[in-house]
């Protein structure tokens, strides 16, 4: 096994990447490669089937698009890359520009948004890779002005979150109009039981790239949880901008709410845009660049517009609403701490949030740090005891937990009947009873016993900078459970829900001791 030493030293050589890709590197100043491209290169660039499981951030798209491009330089065929957005189209594009012209090959972007005359003109050009969007895609397909027969490799890029969006049915027909005979890669921040269910069908014994298990969020950045009534979030707000200078990233739910609180930042007398699909595609643009190049310091978005956010220094993340996925709070905060780097994200909640809080630390297997400032009446969750109210310790501590720190107030508290119980029916379907689950562990604890008491597992969030003045606690809402029985799996398929075409997960009732599923299910599972 090489040490650090000799792989910072071997950089990309060595992973089979063609001199004159290098030579691209090297001039882009490209050295160290990232874990997910290190194990995932080498394998894609061999022509094998390749499911990758990472966090956003982590160099993805040139970990796919040096092998795509290899590849397709020396044998005949096109590359397909699929996306959920037209903004990460736009990036992966921006990738591929960078290595594509050294090895002779062309390829277009086909996304909703533009002209779909130029798109076929294009098209028409026989492009050797194809960048597009599902729907857009299916478009082409349905008129006739694409054909998909001599696609040699698929890429499902962010392939979660076209699910999420209820992309399903227009990949389904995308990937039938592919020949079998074909290299597929996966890249997917989550694995949920859709997912595996795709690859199961349409891909040939795949090799597992997993650089962070499902549900990880980048180690350096530092995630903070205020309690706030709704009528003083403009004024929290206020006082977090005027505390961190840097650029910041917030998210809210609806496009109606980006314009109002985008509006509400400029008369606080900030520079901001505002990025939904409202939108056009050239307001995008402009204020994705203007984003990156410090014309507006805030950009407030919606989660189906930021996917294709890539940019390197934010300071700090804001979920001014929490997500109506969970699995939306990991790519939320994925854009701060970026590469490597250090971040922040600090998050809104209302007092009657609690279970969507809840659900986000059972993902994310780890409580948050609920932070008060000292300029707002503290509030809290509806329903939680009197010892769980904000106010153990005094934050800008270094990280960790001091050894003579007292306990902390609430452990020794007993859920109320009103709060969900949803961790003895996981223990049971993992066939472990509730009555023998062994004290204070839980599926984040990694096998260890918590020394807090009531067994919580120990926070491992950030250390970072705090407002001397603010106040720390843990959320009482964390309970040590499996993810995967929250708020999102009970929303699929539930009334009222627009995605209705998608169909409610499969519930799995494991056996102790007798494998389960498919050998694609128990590959990904293992």
């Amino acid at each position: 096994m090489p040490d650090k030493t000799q792989v910072i030293k071997a950089g990309f050589y060595g992973l089979g990447i063609a001199p004159k890709l290098l030579t691209t590197l090297d001039s882009l100043k490209f050295e160290i490669p990232t874990p997910i491209q290190r194990q995932a290169i080498p394998h894609a660039a061999e022509g094998k089937d390749l499911v990758g499981i990472a966090q956003t951030g982590t160099g993805k798209t040139i970990a796919f698009a040096i092998p795509m491009i290899q590849r397709l330089a020396s044998a005949p065929g096109r590359g397909l890359v699929l996306t959920p957005t037209r903004e990460l189209a736009l990036q992966v594009s921006e990738v591929f520009r960078q290595f594509a012209p050294a090895m002779g090959i062309n390829g277009c972007v086909i996304i909703g948004g533009e002209s779909i005359t130029a798109q076929i003109r294009e098209l028409r050009r026989n492009p050797r890779i194809i960048i597009a969007t599902p729907g857009r895609l299916q478009d082409h397909l349905n008129q006739g002005t694409v054909k998909l027969g001599d696609v040699k490799m698929i890429v499902l890029d962010e392939a979660d979150r076209m699910f999420d969006m209820g992309f399903a049915p227009q990949i389904e027909r995308i990937l039938s109009a592919v020949p079998k005979d074909r290299q597929t890669m996966l890249f997917s921040a989550t694995m949920p039981d859709e997912i595996m269910k795709l690859a199961g069908r349409h891909m040939r014994l795949p090799t597992r790239v997993e650089v962070a298990r499902a549900g990880t969020v980048a180690e350096k950045v530092e995630q903070q949880l205020y309690v706030v009534n709704r009528d003083d979030k403009p004024d929290l707000l206020n006082k977090l901008l005027q505390t961190y200078g840097g650029s910041v990233l917030l998210f809210v739910r609806t496009k109606h709410n980006a314009r109002k609180i985008a509006l509400r930042i400029r008369e606080m007398g900030h520079n901001a845009a505002e990025i939904h699909s409202n939108r056009s595609l050239n307001q995008r643009r402009e204020a994705l660049d203007g984003f990156k190049a410090g014309k507006y310091r805030i950009l407030v978005a919606t989660d189906i517009a930021a996917r294709g956010i890539d940019v390197t220094g934010i300071e700090l993340v804001i979920n001014y609403d929490l997500p109506d996925d969970e699995n939306n709070y990991i790519h939320r905060i994925g854009r701060t701490g970026r590469a490597g780097q250090a971040g922040r994200a600090v998050s809104f909640a209302a007092p009657d949030q609690a279970q969507e809080v809840r659900s986000i630390e059972k993902l994310i297997r780890m409580p948050l740090t609920i932070v008060t400032h000292p300029d707002l009446t503290p509030a809290r969750f509806h329903g939680a005891p009197p010892g769980a109210k904000p106010g153990t310790r005094q934050g800008g501590s270094s990280g960790g937990r001091s050894p003579s720190r007292p306990p902390r107030p609430g452990s020794e508290y007993q859920r109320p009947a009103s709060a969900p119980r949803s961790g003895r029916s996981v223990l049971q379907e993992s066939g472990r009873s509730a009555g023998n689950a062994a004290p204070g562990r839980g599926p984040g604890s990694h096998g260890n016993t918590s020394s807090r008491p009531g067994g919580r597992p120990p926070h491992r969030g950030g250390s970072g900078s705090r407002d001397p003045r603010s106040r720390v606690s843990q959320s009482a809402y964390f309970e040590g459970e499996a993810p995967g029985a929250g708020r999102h799996e009970r929303r699929r398929g539930g009334a009222g829900n627009p995605r209705q075409h998608e169909q409610p997960r499969a519930q799995i009732r494991k056996t102790a001791g007798q494998p389960q599923g498919g050998w694609f299910s128990r590959f990904l599972k293992k």
